[in-house]
């Protein structure tokens, strides 16, 4: 047996451990926890951040784009946003434990389901060192154990998150297996982790097109899936321009390289010599490179003949696909044919237009006359998010307490025997 799988595998007998005493665990001793790691990340932030400058240094020494360093990059602000969003997932309700859908059946049975944590569940993510921190927290509160495999390219600041809150959960009474991180970046260790069905229960994949398409191939572990986000913003013949512009230079440049950014701007010819050339200037002032239908590029000079390809590539820099369309049934074909399934939006002052377009985009999220940025878990009330799933069983769109859990069914009786 392989040292990789030997680690593994007793990593997973230790999760194995720790999800059995966090189903069992009350919210107080949870949240007790989680505040400890809120504390904790405080007070290693220095330490923290000098193991992610080594990821930072060793990062633009082979090359890594400007978005990716800023997807790595563990600044004041956001140390800040991760200290925070722990402690909204103290504040928000404990799922576990819950029941819902209760009926009394005729011969007096009580029967509901309840809530009850997943058990085991391995995240294997790429590039952001803050999902080791939501992953974290979010399991915790949901009384799962978590076994973290992130990148290479962030290893030092994972393990040095990953310590920090075992450590913090630890001295606040509960197990240090609740987090763990698989300390190497051999990539023999995500193969061993795919095939731990005897200890994880659940996989959940976040990156890249190839990455996701390897654990869904490879997995003995039932998987959700959390795909790239080549999100759409549709400007309808009714919209508010100005409100479109707003909307659209948001969604494009605000953060361009998160899964929720827009990568394609559908523009209904209609309004697309009114809309486009000031709104054309408005990215290109911003340093977005526009890459057009043959349509566009007529309008706007500054644009470059978009490929193929540019329709169905998740860009997350400073690129954006624009292309004019006759309506609304040919944008929707396009988001049918090119789009993730991730976060598309509307802008239109018609109703039966926005009903329509809701209706027929098949996303984890549908907006209307707003962002795609706001696709996410701490915009929807959830607290910090494991990701945002581009599944349709189990949990669709952004995962917070409540898709960690599953149910089971609790039958009581009064001495009842079936006839």
């Amino acid at each position: 047996m392989s040292e990789i799988r030997q680690l593994v595998e007793r990593m997973g007998r230790d999760g194995r451990a720790a999800a059995a005493r966090l189903a069992v665990a009350t919210s107080e001793e949870k949240n007790r926890a989680l505040e400890a790691v809120a504390v904790a990340l405080e007070n290693n932030r220095g330490k923290i951040q000098a193991e992610n400058e080594k990821d930072l240094a060793a990062g633009r020494q082979r090359g890594l784009s400007g978005a990716m360093l800023d997807r790595l990059a563990l600044t004041d602000a956001r140390i800040d946003s991760m200290i925070a969003g722990v402690r909204e997932v103290v504040g928000l309700a404990d799922p576990v434990g819950g029941t819902f859908d209760e009926r009394v059946r005729p011969n007096g049975l009580n029967i509901c389901r309840m809530r009850v944590p997943i058990g085991v569940i391995g995240i294997i993510y790429e590039s952001r060192p803050n999902v080791t921190v939501d992953a974290g927290a979010l399991t915790l509160k949901s009384g799962n154990a978590v076994i973290l495999r992130g990148g290479s390219e962030a290893i030092n600041s994972n393990l040095a998150l990953a310590r920090t809150m075992s450590e913090a959960v630890a001295s606040s009474g509960l197990p240090a297996a609740t987090v763990q991180l698989v300390p190497t970046t051999d990539r023999e260790a995500v193969g061993e982790m795919l095939v731990a069905e005897k200890y994880i229960d659940l996989i959940i994949p976040r990156g890249g097109k190839t990455l996701i398409r390897r654990v869904v191939e490879n997995s003995t572990i039932p998987v959700i899936k959390h795909y790239d986000g080549i999100c759409h913003v549709y400007v309808d013949a009714e919209a508010d321009l100005a409100m479109a512009a707003d909307i659209a230079f948001n969604a494009k440049v605000q953060r361009p390289g998160v899964c929720n950014a827009m990568e394609t701007l559908l523009i209904d010819s209609a309004v697309a010599e009114e809309f486009l050339p000031s709104m054309g200037g408005r990215l290109s002032d911003a340093g977005v490179e526009i890459r057009g239908c043959h349509r566009t590029v007529e309008l706007l000079e500054s644009a470059k003949p978009a490929t193929e390809d540019d329709w169905s590539t998740e860009f997350l820099e400073l690129i954006l696909s624009v292309k004019i369309v006759d309506g609304l049934d040919e944008a929707v074909r396009h988001i049918e044919q090119y789009g993730s399934h991730h976060t598309d939006a509307i802008i239109t002052r018609n109703t039966e237009t926005a009903k329509q377009f809701i209706g027929r985009v098949d996303s984890s999220s549908v907006m209307v006359n707003t962002s795609t940025r706001f696709s996410d878990g701490a915009q929807y009330g959830l607290g910090a998010e494991i990701g945002i799933s581009t599944d349709k069983l189990h949990a669709r769109g952004p995962m917070g307490l409540e898709e960690l859990t599953t149910y089971k069914w609790v039958v009581t009786g009064q001495g009842q025997v079936r006839e």
